[in-house]
């Protein structure tokens, strides 16, 4: 068994957490602290009623996770709020949270993880947030109408779906991008448009990005906020049962988003 601290410690090092820019209501590292060593690890893309009662189950003292339980700053604490607090501090689960650094690892992160996944090879990063690269992007030569079908199956294992602005039958996808999570964002798609990439895979994003996409000359897979978003938290769970010989589990918790 090794201490929370320690782990925070090695997690904070691999994700270079202290020298990577997020939005400013994020709060990267140890959210919830505990004493005992520990035990076991819950993975999962949410901190919820459902993942904490999931860490329960798995007898695990610490949740990974990569949408934490505190944003915004100081919030009183009552309603859901208390009630995930008490569950937490009820059976002594710590809880650490990685966003923006572990979206752009380059091997444990969200965005490589989803490209490998859709049998797609990044060559270069992509979808700047200040000094950083979130997202990933490279070439290929697929069918659009199979990358739909391949995010579309992977979305649909998280309880979810894809969905792709309109294109038009035998089209090839040949740069493409990736940004998981809310990806869509206008300055997003204007660096996908400068780059010239033809598709870009998000997570979600909002309603004018589709009606925008077919004149920018882009195609645009919305495969899950939530699915896109799975895979960097399961990767964390293995790298700490690798380096700690800690057990693991992957809490899931679709939202169909």
């Amino acid at each position: 068994m090794a201490t929370l601290h320690a782990i925070a410690a090695r997690l904070d090092e691999l994700l270079a957490t202290r020298d990577t820019p997020d939005y400013p209501p994020a709060v990267n590292g140890i959210q919830l602290e505990n004493r005992a060593e520990i035990r076991g690890v819950a993975v999962a893309v949410d901190c919820s009623q459902r993942t904490i009662d999931g860490a329960i189950a798995a007898d695990a003292n610490l949740l990974i996770v990569h949408h934490g339980l505190l944003w915004g700053g100081i919030q009183p604490i009552r309603g859901a709020f208390y009630e995930r607090l008490y569950r937490l501090l009820s059976h002594g689960i710590a809880v650490y949270s990685s966003h923006l650094p572990l979206d752009a690892h380059p091997e444990l992160g969200n965005n490589v993880l989803l490209a490998r996944e859709l049998g797609l090879e990044p060559n270069g990063r992509f979808a700047r947030f200040q000094s950083l690269e979130i997202g990933v992007r490279g070439e290929a030569e697929i069918p659009t109408r199979e990358l739909v079908a391949r995010s579309d199956s992977f979305a649909r294992r998280h309880g979810g779906q894809a969905i792709a602005t309109e294109f038009a039958e035998g089209r090839v996808t040949r740069r493409w991008g990736i940004c998981t999570g809310a990806g869509a964002s206008a300055e997003t798609l204007r660096e996908a448009v400068d780059a010239g990439l033809d598709t870009l895979i998000v997570g979600e994003g909002p309603h004018w990005t589709a009606v925008d996409a077919p004149e920018l000359g882009l195609v645009i897979i919305y495969a899950g906020h939530y699915a896109t978003e799975t895979l960097g938290v399961q990767a964390l769970g293995r790298w700490v049962e690798r380096e700690f010989a800690l057990p693991w589990r992957f809490v899931e918790a679709p939202t169909g988003l």
